[in-house]
């Protein structure tokens, strides 16, 4: 590989938010673009992976990073994940992170209850714990989703974990209900399980400081280039979602997967008018600072 490759860190995350990383990285994207590219597993998420999760019950126990923890040690420089805990773990940072970029997976998470409950609409989950993971799209989402239906006080949560834990606890009947993302969507509904509702959301790009105009620029561009590849043809990629279903829950195939839920748009510069929306949601619930602003996230210099 050339010397004058540039090298940077980048979060494995969920494959349905990795994708355009994956491709890029197979495709030989980023080094096209000059700089070489570690997907980078965190230790701590393997760690959790493999963990049953234990519930609880409220958000404040949970500190707001994760396995995204990492890139607080220098595990890795690029993360991206929900646009809420991108704030948050934002204004939480000591590693002078800021959010740089909007992501390119455009994802939905959807509230599922067994094939055998008594829940149909979203209405039915008033006091109804939701296993969620705090601080991640699944915890913001579900407050989102069910606010136009109840008094906020009867939106009830419970950190289990990642996607894996939530829908095994779902299975064993720990909960009632859980939040979960693509592929577990489609693994639920291939058990008979019931979607409650459902909603699209974006999520941000964080670095350090190390990650200047060159790294920023080159990851965008081979981010584009993946997107497109995506969208030209997703089926020889599925595999990726599909693998993270263990063939113990179900055995899940490529053509299960529901494609008009699998969307990737061109990454986006995040506006002070999208901040603002969400900034006014989370400081109305406690759930960030009110002193965390707009020009305290947000690079402006990649913005400009």
């Amino acid at each position: 590989m050339s010397k004058m490759l540039k090298h940077t860190r980048v979060e494995l995350n969920n494959a349905v938010f990795s994708l355009p990383d994956i491709v890029a990285k197979a495709e030989g994207y980023f080094e096209a673009e000059g700089v070489d590219v570690e997907l980078v597993l965190p230790e701590k998420r393997k760690a959790m992976l493999a963990a049953a999760g234990e519930p609880i019950r409220q958000h404040t126990a949970i500190q707001s990073f994760l396995w995204h923890e990492g890139i607080e040690k220098g595990e890795f420089s690029v993360y991206h994940a929900c646009e809420w805990g991108q704030m948050r773990r934002t204004q939480d940072s000591c590693a002078s992170v800021k959010v740089i970029t909007k992501r390119a997976a455009v994802s939905t998470q959807a509230i599922i209850v067994r094939g055998d409950s008594p829940y149909n609409v979203p209405q039915d989950l008033a006091n109804v714990e939701v296993a969620v993971n705090y601080h991640a799209g699944s915890h913001y989402i579900t407050l989102a989703m069910l606010a136009g239906y109840m008094k906020r006080d009867q939106a009830k949560t419970v950190h289990i974990g990642i996607p894996n834990q939530r829908f095994k606890a779902l299975v064993e009947g720990r909960v009632a209900a859980a939040a979960v993302m693509e592929p577990w969507i489609s693994a639920a509904e291939k058990l008979g399980f019931k979607v409650i509702c459902e909603a699209f959301y974006n999520g941000l790009e964080v670095a350090d400081p190390t990650v200047d105009d060159g790294i920023f620029n080159a990851l965008r561009r081979a981010h584009i280039r993946a997107v497109d590849k995506i969208n030209q043809d997703i089926r020889p990629w599925l595999h990726h979602l599909t693998a993270e279903v263990p063939a113990d829950i179900v055995k899940l195939e490529p053509a299960d997967l529901h494609l008009p839920r699998l969307r990737y748009n061109h990454p986006e510069l995040y506006t002070p008018e999208e901040f603002q929306r969400t900034y006014d949601f989370m400081v109305e619930r406690g759930l960030i600072n009110a002193e965390s602003t707009f020009d305290k996230l947000v690079s402006t210099r990649v913005a400009a």
